[in-house]
């Protein structure tokens, strides 16, 4: 078990500390995680998260029910609940409520899902879990994050064009109704590579066409660089600062690491589910957190060290939650 869980989350240390050694070597710095960052959003994560998706099958998606909706709800419902949490206990902006909401709900199941889960139940009994996730991840919360990030940057623009410095006149501008605004996020939001191409790909997954396993191999050359691109510029984003220790970071990453997959636990075993299904829905809710996170936040220009401190010990408490519910659910 212990060798399972370090082959799968000692890469991601490895990789987050070269990354913190590069940037302290001087090999690259803010801007080359900027670049890496674009990289990452718009060409490899799509491509992943296509070829992820596009593998699946109808028959996998609708074989275990009960471990379907225990994903959904489990990722979703927690990520509604903290984001309310953030907004109206910590009084947090938008962008970063959706932010810590994305940090604390969503698991790293296309980047280390293959890896822990094929190993730990078997590599046909993890193929559901993994599909599932991956996409109630990606056709959910990360689009919802990215339209509330949208919608945080137009808020931070009308503010400042709405104060004027004194002595300089105010230019009238005709007002956009809140709802043309929210409809132009959309539309921006869905144009996003990482939006669309899982979308895309559950498409197909849904029509029963079966994409050529020469194409989809030829995608994953790229797409299996983005989780650790992403990761190694989360390093040099933590090597410009510290990593931070507060209780805000370390209170997100205690629901992620610990609260998320204890509820699902809990619930799964007081609605009566047994194995596979409990041990599969608790095991991917336990993966750490998703290093896409780092990467929205360099993208908005918000909490960025905040956000790869969260990454960071979130990947590193995950080398001793995930074996507490490896023990729980065997």
């Amino acid at each position: 078990m212990l060798n399972t869980i370090l082959g799968a989350l000692l890469p991601m240390v490895v990789t987050f500390l070269l990354g913190l050694l590069a940037a302290w070597h001087h090999d690259f710095g803010q801007k080359e995680a900027s670049i890496l960052n674009r990289m990452v959003l718009v060409y490899a994560v799509p491509l992943a998260l296509f070829a992820g998706t596009v593998t699946s099958s109808r028959a996998e998606l609708s074989q275990d029910l009960p471990l379907v909706i225990a994903l959904c709800v489990g990722t979703i419902g927690f990520y509604g609940v903290i984001f309310l949490l953030s907004r109206v206990a910590f009084r947090m902006s938008i962008g970063v409520s959706a932010l810590s909401a994305l940090a604390a709900s969503a698991p790293a199941v296309p980047f280390v899902g293959p890896a822990v889960l094929g190993d730990l139940l078997g590599r046909s009994s993890a193929a559901i879990p993994i599909a599932v996730g991956s996409l109630v991840i990606n056709l959910t919360v990360v689009p919802v994050t990215i339209l509330l990030l949208e919608l945080n940057t137009t808020g931070k623009e009308s503010h400042r064009s709405g104060s004027a410095p004194q002595g300089e006149a105010r230019s009238e501008s005709p007002r956009t109704s809140p709802l043309a605004i929210l409809a132009a996020k959309v539309v921006e939001t869905v144009k996003a590579p990482m939006v669309w191409a899982p979308v895309l790909a559950f498409a197909i997954v849904l029509t029963g066409f079966r994409v050529p396993e020469l194409i989809v191999h030829s995608l994953y050359m790229l797409g299996h660089a983005s989780g650790g691109v992403a990761i190694f510029a989360c390093g040099i984003v933590l090597a410009s600062g510290k990593i931070m220790f507060d209780r805000r970071v370390l209170f997100f990453v205690f629901l992620k690491n610990f609260v998320e997959p204890g509820l699902v636990l809990g619930g799964l075993r007081w609605l009566g589910y047994g194995n596979p299904t409990v041990s599969g829905a608790v095991l991917t809710m336990a993966i750490p957190t998703m290093p896409i996170v780092v990467m929205l936040a360099l993208q908005y220009h918000i909490v960025q060290a905040e956000a790869a401190s969260a990454v960071f010990l979130s990947v590193l408490g995950s080398l001793v939650t995930m074996g507490i519910f490896i023990a729980l659910t065997s």
